[in-house]
């Protein structure tokens, strides 16, 4: 964990305690408004959202769920890093790829609404997209927009129902099988390519 900088040593380092207390009073209202907070860096904590989206303080992983969906309401993206905010403090986290899962998606309505690891729903559309990255083996890596630039990644089982359900449409000026929802498509691969 890395410490802020104070000549005289008297600012103590970061806490996942103390910070749960302090998201915990600034979350009591609603959904906490982190896109407003702008507190001073006060260095790194030790805690990390692996890939499968298990949360890891001090190597242990947080069993808790309540103290996960705090934590994660309170997450921030800037320039590519994480942090958690409250309205005083902010620290850094690290994520192994996308900091929620998608563990489920139903289509209704002409819109393809997912659900996450921490509880969020959210319809895929204009503001909330659906990407679909390839890793070097070819395996796809689908994610889909949650909120101020956090995205979920789209679970395997969740991934396949999806994949039944995509249409060809044109993106490119190439016809592709892809996704609708709430009136934007999103390709998921070259037609060509199957």
């Amino acid at each position: 964990m890395t410490e802020r900088s104070d000549p005289q040593n008297t600012v103590k380092p970061p806490s996942a305690d103390g910070l749960a207390k302090a998201a915990s009073a600034a979350t009591q209202k609603g959904p906490p408004p982190v896109h407003l907070w702008n507190p001073p860096f006060c260095g790194d904590l030790d805690m990390e959202i692996r890939k499968d989206g298990t949360w890891f303080y001090q190597g242990t992983p947080i069993g808790r769920e309540a103290l996960v969906k705090l934590f994660a309401s309170i997450l921030k993206l800037e320039e590519g890093r994480y942090f958690l905010v409250t309205p005083v403090e902010k620290v850094g986290i690290r994520v192994e790829d996308a900091p929620f899962i998608a563990v489920d998606c139903v289509a209704e309505n002409e819109a393809l609404t997912f659900t996450t690891n921490v509880g969020d729903r959210v319809a895929a559309g204009p503001d909330n997209p659906i990407r679909v990255q390839f890793a070097e083996d070819g395996e796809p890596r689908p994610y889909v927009h949650v909120r101020r630039g956090l995205e979920a990644r789209i679970d395997r089982k969740t991934f396949y129902r999806l994949v039944d359900l995509a249409k060809p449409g044109p993106h490119a000026g190439e016809d592709w099988l892809g996704l609708t929802s709430n009136g934007a498509f999103f390709p998921i691969t070259r037609m060509a390519d199957l």
